[in-house]
Protein backbone atom coordinates (compact mmCIF):
# COMPACT_ATOMS: atom_id res chain seq x y z
CA UNK A 1 0.00 0.00 0.00
CA UNK A 2 1.57 3.26 -1.10
CA UNK A 3 0.95 6.53 0.64
CA UNK A 4 -0.03 9.59 -1.34
CA UNK A 5 1.15 12.96 -0.12
CA UNK A 6 -1.88 15.11 0.59
CA UNK A 7 -1.81 18.83 -0.05
CA UNK A 8 -4.15 21.42 1.37
CA UNK A 9 -5.04 24.86 0.08
CA UNK A 10 -4.47 27.88 2.30
CA UNK A 11 -8.22 28.09 2.94
CA UNK A 12 -8.33 24.43 3.99
CA UNK A 13 -5.38 24.91 6.32
CA UNK A 14 -6.95 27.93 8.02
CA UNK A 15 -10.25 26.07 8.39
CA UNK A 16 -8.44 23.09 9.92
CA UNK A 17 -6.54 25.39 12.31
CA UNK A 18 -9.80 27.00 13.46
CA UNK A 19 -11.54 23.63 13.84
CA UNK A 20 -8.69 22.13 15.86
CA UNK A 21 -8.62 25.19 18.08
CA UNK A 22 -12.29 24.51 18.91
CA UNK A 23 -12.26 20.71 19.12
CA UNK A 24 -8.82 20.08 20.59
CA UNK A 25 -5.56 18.91 19.06
CA UNK A 26 -5.96 15.13 19.37
CA UNK A 27 -9.56 14.96 18.19
CA UNK A 28 -9.09 17.59 15.47
CA UNK A 29 -5.97 15.97 14.04
CA UNK A 30 -7.70 12.59 13.89
CA UNK A 31 -10.74 14.14 12.24
CA UNK A 32 -8.66 15.84 9.53
CA UNK A 33 -6.10 13.06 9.16
CA UNK A 34 -3.02 15.10 10.02
CA UNK A 35 -0.24 14.65 12.52
CA UNK A 36 -0.06 16.90 15.56
CA UNK A 37 3.40 18.04 14.40
CA UNK A 38 1.81 19.21 11.12
CA UNK A 39 -0.81 21.13 13.08
CA UNK A 40 1.78 22.82 15.31
CA UNK A 41 3.94 23.65 12.27
CA UNK A 42 0.99 25.28 10.50
CA UNK A 43 -0.04 27.06 13.69
CA UNK A 44 3.45 28.50 14.20
CA UNK A 45 3.69 29.67 10.59
CA UNK A 46 0.19 31.18 10.75
CA UNK A 47 0.98 33.04 13.97
CA UNK A 48 4.26 34.38 12.55
CA UNK A 49 3.20 35.37 9.02
CA UNK A 50 -0.56 34.92 8.78
CA UNK A 51 -1.90 33.22 5.67
CA UNK A 52 1.36 33.98 3.84
CA UNK A 53 3.08 31.56 6.19
CA UNK A 54 0.80 28.75 5.02
CA UNK A 55 1.90 29.02 1.39
CA UNK A 56 3.79 25.82 0.54
CA UNK A 57 7.51 26.20 -0.07
CA UNK A 58 8.86 23.40 -2.18
CA UNK A 59 12.19 25.08 -2.92
CA UNK A 60 14.86 22.99 -1.23
CA UNK A 61 17.29 24.40 -3.78
CA UNK A 62 16.57 27.94 -2.63
CA UNK A 63 17.06 26.90 0.99
CA UNK A 64 20.48 25.49 0.11
CA UNK A 65 21.43 28.68 -1.71
CA UNK A 66 20.26 30.72 1.26
CA UNK A 67 22.45 28.70 3.63
CA UNK A 68 25.39 29.14 1.26
CA UNK A 69 24.85 32.92 1.17
CA UNK A 70 24.52 33.06 4.96
CA UNK A 71 27.84 31.23 5.36
CA UNK A 72 29.52 33.56 2.89
CA UNK A 73 28.04 36.56 4.71
CA UNK A 74 29.43 35.32 8.04
CA UNK A 75 32.85 34.74 6.46
CA UNK A 76 32.88 38.26 5.02
CA UNK A 77 31.82 39.74 8.37
CA UNK A 78 34.75 37.98 10.04
CA UNK A 79 37.16 39.25 7.39
CA UNK A 80 35.85 42.79 7.83
CA UNK A 81 36.18 42.55 11.62
CA UNK A 82 39.78 41.32 11.26
CA UNK A 83 40.64 44.21 8.91
CA UNK A 84 39.05 46.73 11.26
CA UNK A 85 41.05 45.30 14.16
CA UNK A 86 44.24 45.46 12.12
CA UNK A 87 43.58 49.11 11.19
CA UNK A 88 42.80 49.96 14.80
CA UNK A 89 46.07 48.41 15.99
CA UNK A 90 48.07 50.26 13.31
CA UNK A 91 46.36 53.51 14.22
CA UNK A 92 47.24 53.04 17.91
CA UNK A 93 50.84 52.24 17.04
CA UNK A 94 51.11 55.38 14.88
CA UNK A 95 49.64 57.49 17.69
CA UNK A 96 52.21 56.12 20.13
CA UNK A 97 55.06 56.80 17.71
CA UNK A 98 53.85 60.32 17.01
CA UNK A 99 53.33 61.00 20.72
CA UNK A 100 56.87 59.81 21.52
CA UNK A 101 58.43 62.30 19.12
CA UNK A 102 58.27 60.44 15.85
CA UNK A 103 60.50 57.62 14.80
CA UNK A 104 63.71 57.18 16.71
CA UNK A 105 66.79 56.95 14.50
CA UNK A 106 70.26 56.21 15.59
CA UNK A 107 72.89 58.32 13.78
Amino acid sequence: MSSVKRTWSIEEKTAILKDIKQTGVVEGCRKHGIYATTYYDWKKKFEEKGTDGLVPHYGRKEAGELKKLQKENERLKKLLAEKELELSIRSELLKKRWHNGGTQRSS
